[in-house]
């Protein structure tokens, strides 16, 4: 099965689904508002998380090492580490406890034979001493994972997506599927242009919720914010004493990253955010920065009075679940969704174009079941997701 199709949306979804699509042998033409890298896009960041912890989950843990094995290929093919391997630290509060996100990631990653170092309060103020060992007082250090520059990999991937011949159409004003009786015609703008394909894929991230109205019941764009410090010592706060980390993270949504190459330390906090649209301007919660200052206080003192660098607010597509949607429209004919990135896709980057390509294609994956339509409950998303 090929032919021809358009995708809106040039992130992680979009762009990895067209470079499998045209190795299928697909006409690809991609569509974005924006110029790609997308500066509002929740890729465009210097880094996201990469890891295979997902408690019990297996078929996540499946796809998280599969895609540390693909980011260490792509380093290889690019001539660049964009994905580092600096390990992932995971600490609780209290002991770690059968049902708790960091307990049952080591147990179940030990089972299947992972080397994983179990830390407590005594080896993490030896080893990563810039924690507050007084506080935290068991977890583990998963020395396989660590974090990629997302926003460089997005430009790695478009600049790849041109050389495949697929047609990018960048700062393309307000795109939205044309849909009218029980079909998905193609892609308009809101200057009049139009495109037609055999079919559409919309990737289009936060905005899905706005440019297909009729999947709000299912997914909803949320806001979750993100702060860069720069302390005057990064050194301390770099790899191996200081990895990727989750503070108690299913309870709190707290996790960061090592500094990077300007010294900058990015902490995020994954709650359930502010319900928002996409298209509205992004609005920094007042008191957030001290919220941001009081956990640092509490958890890693040294770099709770450096200054902010800078900040922003990141938009998710969450879904009622959290997990993806990537399906077969059931009400538009000729209309696929790949959504619903509820703040942990990226890590999954080098695995999600097959699964997108084959939910295409119609084609039995192992995978795709879980990303099918469905009907909504009452489930919440999975506090651990840390993107």
């Amino acid at each position: 099965m090929t032919g021809s199709i358009l995708i809106l949306g040039g992130g992680c979804f979009g762009l990895t689904a067209a470079l499998e699509l045209r190795s299928r042998g697909w006409k690809v033409t991609l569509i974005d508002q924006g110029a790609l890298p997308h500066p509002d896009a929740a890729s465009t960041d210097i880094s996201k998380v990469v890891r295979m912890d997902y408690a019990a989950d297996a078929q996540h843990t499946g796809m998280g090492l599969l895609s540390i094995e693909r980011w260490k290929g792509w380093n290889a093919r690019w001539g660049i580490d964009l994905y580092h391997e600096d390990g992932f630290l995971v600490m609780s509060r209290g002991t770690m406890q059968p049902g708790g996100f960091e307990h049952d990631s080591f147990h179940y990653l030990s089972g299947l034979g992972h080397a994983l170092r179990h830390t407590d309060a005594a080896m993490l103020r030896e080893r990563h001493p810039v924690w507050n060992a007084e506080r935290y007082v068991e977890g583990y250090l998963n020395p396989i994972g660590g974090w990629v520059e997302s926003g460089r990999v997005i430009a790695m991937l478009a600049k790849e997506a041109r050389e495949a011949g697929i047609e990018v159409i960048e700062q393309v004003k307000a795109p939205r599927p044309v849909l009218a009786a029980g079909r998905c015609n193609g892609i308009e703008s809101s200057d009049g242009r139009v495109w037609t394909a055999d079919l559409v894929l919309v990737a289009s991230g936060a905005w899905t919720p706005e440019v297909l109205p009729h999947l709000q019941n299912v997914m909803w764009t949320t806001a979750q914010t993100v702060f860069h410090f720069q302390p005057s010592q990064p050194e301390r706060f770099r790899a191996p004493a200081f990895p990727v980390w989750g503070a108690d993270i299913a309870k709190t949504g707290w996790y960061g990253f090592p500094a990077n190459a300007d010294g900058l330390v990015k902490v995020a906090n994954h709650g359930v955010g502010r319900r928002v649209n996409a298209s509205d301007t992004r609005v920094m919660p007042a008191g957030e920065e001290e919220k941001y200052r009081a956990f640092l206080r509490e958890t890693f003192p040294a770099l709770a009075e450096a200054p902010v660098h800078s900040n922003r607010v990141c938009l998710y597509c969450d879904t009622f679940d959290g997990a993806f949607w990537i399906t077969h429209d059931e009400q538009f004919e000729g209309l696929v969704v790949a959504a619903g990135d509820s703040g942990h896709a990226f890590k999954f980057t080098p695995v999600l174009g097959e699964i997108i390509a084959d939910v295409v294609e119609q084609k039995d994956n192992d995978w795709t079941p879980k990303y099918r339509a469905r009907q909504p409950t009452a489930v919440g998303s999975d506090g651990a997701r840390a993107s």
